[in-house]
């Protein structure tokens, strides 16, 4: 095919026979196509060789670095085979994928893309400098990780490092290959601000994902044979079995990162059926933001919320789905309660932070410290306030609630899906509704959205039917200024760039006692707390939407309409 386009070149004169016969002894060595050779040899100018090609094969030539490239289109097709192929996914309309070509006389392509995505192929004509240039930056596949797979031999030697600092890996150039690709996933992730590193082994593949601000993106497929060195290589960073591949295991590594700031990973491997799937949860200190008010709270919410946990007794609860952010909303709070005149203690798992003048305990169900265990002893330690990891069971929600009804102010966390239901989940597990009634004094349901980047965000419209089936009230819909980010260099062009907390706010006042009281439901519940003036997790968003914070889009993910 490559000889082909040679020949049409040839044909109309761009090049001579002579330059031909060079431009193919050279595609022998490199195996590069044969119009890059051209253009690179100078025999042709590419803006001329691109005009030629769009004639002949009556393809539109278009400018990939004045072209709005859809991001969520890209990732319509493998990585290897949009770097095999040269060809890049850039547009969808309505059931037609446009996508960009440096060949088009690979006419295969086509039948390939429409087989693999089940969308109609137009292709367009775009330079290969300006594709290889995309693929780069979407897929992010770094010359660094490419360096690293190229000097991969069979053999991999694994290389044990007691304690880890992020300027000695970077400096390890002269480390076995998996020893620099691990530390390089590392690093990345903290580059890209990732939250989670998901490292996952397939029958015939092997992918690394990040998540950045709670969505999913993957980032490399490395080869299937680095799938147990990884893993081993992290077990050892870890303090883990390496020889252990049937059980599951839990870690951490902690890494030095400049002055004064360290960078926690918290591991978990899983065996699969085609290998073990490791996670590492990133914990980064120095960007915990511990100020309620710049949390997300609207302004009536802090205020119950305030007043609940500086309550000298009694239980408050915070619920959501895990990374929904529970668990600094809860550390937000013992921040602000931590005074010297108090006795704080935490049982967690894991204990993600550390903080000066609070007893944290790490739970180790293996030789019996569990919740309920921690929660017996901290009785016994004269404590002013607790803080419960999680409640899974109905001991340690028997004890908590009795802490809470004996002087002791009880934080804990619960997961359910909005406040009202976290009632009726407490006595689901066995606990009496007087005893709910009386020691419950809030419920926090909390979820994260995505903030619009504030480098490249545009107000946009949206039809306020829109608006109104996502439950915006009507007397709002005039008023409404929506933004969108088109996406830029800082936000990885997703349009999205940090996260902001949703909160759903219950005090259990006494029409809601009552009610528990009485049995009723969470329907019950949920419908005399908003009447009591309760914003729902959908309203509060919508309201984050007003505020141009986030986009509709993004409420409609991650909150159930009410």
């Amino acid at each position: 095919m490559a000889t082909k386009i040679g020949e049409m070149l040839l044909k109309g004169n761009l090049i001579t026979q002579e330059q031909l016969r060079t431009a193919l002894e050279t595609q022998k060595k490199t195996r590069e196509r044969i119009g890059s050779i051209l253009v690179k040899a100078g025999f042709i100018k590419e803006p001329e060789l691109l005009s030629f090609l769009g004639r002949q094969f009556n393809i539109p030539v278009v400018e990939l670095s004045k072209y709005e490239i859809n991001p969520e289109v890209v990732r319509l097709l493998p990585e290897d085979m949009v770097q095999k192929n040269l060809a890049l996914p850039i547009n969808r309309v309505g059931a037609k994928l446009i996508v960009a070509v440096a060949d088009p006389s690979n006419m295969a392509i086509l039948d390939a893309i429409g087989f693999k995505t089940g969308y109609a192929v137009e292709l367009v004509l775009a330079s290969e400098k300006e594709i290889t240039a995309a693929i780069n930056k979407f897929f992010d596949q770094s010359l660094e990780f490419k360096d690293i797979i190229s000097e991969l031999d069979d053999e991999l030697e694994v290389v044990r490092e007691e304690e880890v600092d992020v300027s000695e890996l970077e400096r390890g150039v002269d480390d076995a290959p998996v020893v620099k690709l691990v530390n390089f996933i590392l690093t990345d992730a903290i580059k890209r601000r990732s939250s989670d590193i998901h490292i996952e082994p397939y029958e015939k593949e092997f992918r690394v994902r990040y998540r950045v601000d709670g969505v999913l993106y993957e980032v490399m497929r490395p080869p299937l044979k680095m799938r147990n060195a990884i893993c081993s290589r992290i077990k050892i960073l870890a303090s883990l079995d390496i020889a252990e591949r049937r059980l599951p295991q839990d870690g951490r590594i902690k890494l030095k990162i400049g002055k004064g700031r360290e960078m926690d990973f918290r591991v978990s491997v899983l065996p699969t059926i085609y290998g073990e799937k490791t996670v590492l949860r990133l914990l980064d200190k120095s960007t915990l933001q511990l100020d309620m008010s710049k949390l997300g709270f609207e302004q009536d919410q802090l205020k119950d919320f305030t007043e609940a946990i500086h309550r000298p007794h009694g239980m408050v609860l915070v619920t959501g789905p895990t990374g929904s952010g529970k668990t600094t909303t809860l550390y937000s709070a013992l921040s602000d309660l931590n005074k010297t005149s108090d006795n704080i203690s935490t049982c967690e798992d894991p204990v993600e932070f550390n903080f000066a003048g609070i007893n944290q305990v790490q739970i180790k169900e293996e030789i019996g410290l569990t919740f309920a265990a921690s929660l017996r002893s901290f009785l016994r330690q004269d404590p002013d306030i607790i803080m419960v990891g999680e409640i899974r069971d109905y001991e340690t929600a028997e004890i908590g609630v009795k802490a809470a009804l004996t002087g002791h102010l009880v934080l804990s966390t619960l997961h359910t899906n909005d406040a009202p239901s976290t009632v009726t989940r407490l006595l689901n597990m066995g606990i009496e509704p007087f005893l709910v009634s009386t020691s419950l004094h809030l419920v926090l349901a909390q979820r994260l959205a995505r903030r619009v980047c504030a480098h490249c965000s545009e107000e946009i419209k949206v039809p306020p039917k829109a608006l109104s089936d996502a439950g915006m009230k009507p007397d709002r819909l005039k008023h409404t200024r929506l933004l969108r980010g088109k996406g830029c260099d800082e936000c990885n062009e997703t349009g999205f760039r940090g996260r902001v907390a949703l909160y759903e706010v219950m005090p259990v006042r006494e029409e809601i006692k009552d009610l528990v009281l009485r049995g009723g439901s969470a329907l019950d519940i949920k419908r005399e707390a908003i009447r009591l003036g309760m914003k729902t997790l959908r309203q509060t968003g919508l309201t984050k939407v007003e505020e141009g914070v986030t986009t509709l889009e993004e409420i409609l993910r991650v909150t159930a309409p009410d």
